[in-house]
């Protein structure tokens, strides 16, 4: 049978898109077009340049499994080379080429077995396949804090950093205790900049080395690339993931007994101060909200010129945040590392499937997706990094390469001619989700007592609710009895 060229479109010029695009053109894809709706590529690494940006996944494991990076500086990838690493790739596999950039993606609708675009411009494309590739944590969550306005420093938030204020001599307060947070404030305090933070529900750290590499170590992995296998050991690596997510599932693992003990460790004996260490303890258990992963936290607040503030934030004033207790903290800038809007994907683009069903009708409870990559009555839509995928304490690109290898069998049944559209049926989309919210509900995310932006509107965890093993697994081949193949 004769194959069919197809037209491929991505939405999104971040890790996913990048990865979707070098697969595309790998597999002998010659009509692909990738939509950018800013002017440069990066997705999440584009948008994030605050001080102290750092992925907590160890750097060498932070790549893409065909384009290792020898040149890493530190343990943890710091943000700037993840974007110049980014770069680098986009270059060597020439997918600039392929990428049109400032244009955004408004609106998608299926009919005539094709899907039609239309870009914010008010120019318009067709393609038989789309590939969603926009990220999850992409959208700013912005605070509701009364008086935000009145505020006469400057104010903004950390995925829109304004490098042009300066902040030396500055009273800087970082709102927000997740990882960003974090990471912002023991980047400023060992600046000596005089920073407020405030926390109003305090996380679980588990302690890090970030080291560096050395250039002579650096060079010697440039040279043997089986080297930086082997020194990397990333069947370990892989061991030790799938450990992990299985702590998730069960609280009285081993693995989590051992990371829970030491995070209460590394509280106990990292702030010396009674009353500063109560004021950073959790009100939940380990692994209930995602685990941060800091080298210097509980260092970097007990610098004379960093504070703790835990009082709840009554309202922005001209003059700096006044809390419930009363107090006015007197600041000159304010950035909120308040995160993102995890459940919006790919809104708020319109989207309309098989007969106008529209993506907000089929989300209307939470945003679900067929093993996190395709819905029904979205034929021939698949998504990287969609609803319902595995998150955490892990390498996203890992997960995307997988879910690659799952996609790329659907788009060979529709280039070899053999199916015009596939979908899953309404059935395997309720029964995967049906067993996945069961599943969920047995995980520390829901059962340990606390808010966080894993949980969806109900209450429900979001993410893959079991282990990595099991999500491999799944992953390996499409089980063809759960999706809809039209031939005409």
């Amino acid at each position: 049978m004769a194959k069919t060229t197809l037209r491929v479109v991505v939405i999104g010029a971040g890790m996913s898109g990048i990865l979707a695009a070098i697969k595309l053109q790998q597999a002998g894809y010659t009509d692909v077009i990738v939509y950018e709706k800013a002017d440069r590529i990066g997705g999440t690494w584009r948008e994030n340049t605050y001080p102290g940006l750092t992925c907590d996944v160890p750097s060498h494991h932070y790549t893409y499994s065909f384009e290792r990076n020898p040149d890493w500086t530190r343990h943890l990838p710091p943000g700037g080379e993840i974007q110049a690493y980014f770069e680098r790739v986009t270059d060597s596999y020439h997918v600039r080429e392929s990428i049109r950039f400032n244009t955004e993606v408004v609106a998608a609708s299926y009919r005539d077995q094709r899907w039609h675009l239309e870009l914010a411009d008010g120019s318009r494309d067709s393609a038989d396949v789309v590939i969603a590739a926009t990220g999850v944590l992409h959208h700013p969550s912005w605070p509701e804090i009364p008086g935000m306005d009145t505020f006469r420093g400057a104010l903004f938030h950390s995925a829109r950093w304004d490098h042009s204020v300066p902040l030396a001599g500055k009273r800087v307060g970082i709102v927000g205790m997740g990882s960003t947070g974090v990471q912002i404030v023991s980047e400023l305090s060992a600046a000596g900049v005089a920073v407020s933070h405030f926390v109003r529900t305090p996380q679980w750290i588990m302690p890090v080395e970030n080291g560096y590499f050395p250039e002579q170590e650096r060079a010697a992995f440039r040279a043997d690339p089986e080297l930086l296998n082997r020194t990397m050991d990333f069947e370990g690596y892989a061991a030790s993931v799938d450990a992990y997510t299985q702590a998730l599932t069960n609280p009285d693992s081993e693995v989590a007994i051992a990371m829970s003990t030491a995070c209460r460790e590394n509280l106990q004996q990292g702030v010396h101060d009674a009353t500063l260490r109560e004021q950073l303890t959790p009100d939940h258990e380990p692994f209930c909200k995602r685990l941060i992963f800091s080298p210097d936290y509980y260092q970097a607040i007990q610098r004379p010129n960093a504070h703790l503030v835990r009082s709840d934030i009554r309202c922005i004033e001209p003059g700096g945040i006044r809390t419930g207790d009363g107090c006015l903290h007197e600041l000159d800038v304010i950035a909120l590392a308040t995160g993102f809007r995890a459940d919006q994907f790919m809104r708020p683009m319109r989207i309309h499937g098989r007969d106008g069903l529209d993506l907000e009708t089929l989300w209307a409870k939470r945003p679900v997706a067929y093993l996190a990559v395709a819905m029904p009555d979205f034929p021939n839509f698949f998504m990287l990094n969609g609803p319902n995928g595995p998150v955490g304490n892990f390498s996203l690109i890992e997960i995307a390469e997988i879910q690659w290898r799952y996609i790329e069998q659907l788009l060979e049944r529709l280039r070899s001619g053999e199916y015009r559209a596939i979908s899953p049926t309404r059935d395997a989309m309720e029964a995967f989700d049906s067993e996945r919210v069961a599943a969920a509900k047995k995980t520390i995310w829901y059962t340990g007592g606390c808010q966080s932006w894993y949980l969806d509107a109900e209450g429900i965890p979001a993410s893959w609710p079991w282990s990595f093993s099991k999500f491999v697994s799944m992953m390996r081949e499409p089980e063809w009895r759960h999706y809809q193949l039209t031939t005409e």
